[in-house]
């Protein structure tokens, strides 16, 4: 008998082993390509705004400060900004996966009569609608302008996320929901028990998209409730700082005089170390959630990528 393991056999031929060392140095690369503009837009917003315009920013700040943070977070309105998006992200995300997800149960139960003509009418509102102006007239006539409810019930379904989650309970043993009936559990029951705990990964995967799209959500802000700074959204804020930093840089200052002014010694912010700044700050709770939701993620996509 072969005192060679299957492993060592495999690494010990030559074609395998180069293929698996290229696949580290394209994953390696990957990498590197994926996370470099991130460390650079987080160095640029821990360097002074001046120095920053000199160039040569690539992975760690040349002149590290706070200032740029200091000057966004000095604003009074970014605090309750940064509350209503927290909340519209939450109840946002709760409202529309638990509706999607009623939804996407409806769609699968073959005694449906009316399913396919139901899910054949929602698909087509992904291809096809009404454009920007019907769409504001519509959110007037029902009464949502200047309301915390216009960041809620317009996205309530995604029919995006509902295939997803159809895909997934497709794929759930028939068994098990004819062994809740058997038992007297009606639909809905069912669904709480039975379909909801068993869909996690699915859930997740729609939770992260619709968190993500909250999150970063500001043109209904200005197209609905502009008017409304009590409603306004952190990305909005951030979208008006941005806004006015670059009226200022084009009123006349030009970047020799944002030269000499880091030369005398007065702080400044400029639109670059501004954009790097709120990118930072944008992407930064993402970031945090993520980890936490990433098996779920990759298990929701794939399942949902197979059966769909």
């Amino acid at each position: 008998m072969s005192d060679i393991t299957p492993s060592s056999r495999r690494y010990s031929n030559l074609p395998d082993t180069l293929f698996d060392i290229g696949n580290v140095i394209a994953m390696c690369c990957l990498m590197v390509v994926t996370l470099y503009p991130f460390v650079n837009m987080a160095a640029v917003s821990l360097n002074d705004a001046n120095d920053s315009i000199r160039g040569g920013i690539y992975l760690w700040p040349r002149m590290f400060t706070w200032k740029n943070y200091e000057y966004i977070f000095n604003e009074a309105s970014i605090y309750h900004a940064t509350l209503i998006s927290a909340l519209r992200t939450v109840l946002g995300t709760v409202v529309s996966v638990f509706c999607t997800a009623m939804l996407a149960y409806t769609v699968t139960r073959r005694e449906f009569v009316l399913r396919k003509f139901v899910t054949l009418a929602f698909v087509f509102t992904m291809y096809f609608s009404g454009g920007l102006i019907p769409g504001y007239l519509l959110i007037r006539e029902l009464g949502l302008t200047n309301s915390f409810w216009v960041y809620i019930i317009p996205g309530i379904i995604g029919v995006f996320n509902m295939i997803v989650i159809r895909s997934f309970i497709e794929g759930l043993p028939d068994g098990l929901l004819e062994s809740a009936r058997i038992d007297g559990a009606g639909e809905f029951t069912t669904f709480m028990q039975i379909v909801l705990p068993l869909t996690v990964p699915a859930l997740a995967t729609v939770s992260l998209f619709v968190a993500v799209g909250q999150w970063n959500s500001w043109f209904d802000v200005f197209l609905y409730n502009s008017s409304n700074t009590n409603l306004s959204t952190l990305q909005y804020e951030l979208m008006k700082i941005l806004q006015t930093s670059n009226t200022s840089a084009n009123s006349g200052a030009t970047a020799a005089d944002a030269f000499a002014s880091a030369q005398s010694g007065v702080t400044a912010v400029t639109p670059t170390s501004i954009r790097a700044t709120m990118t930072i700050i944008a992407s930064l709770p993402i970031i945090i959630v993520y980890p936490f939701l990433q098996k779920y993620f990759v298990k929701g996509l794939t399942v949902g990528g197979v059966k769909g």
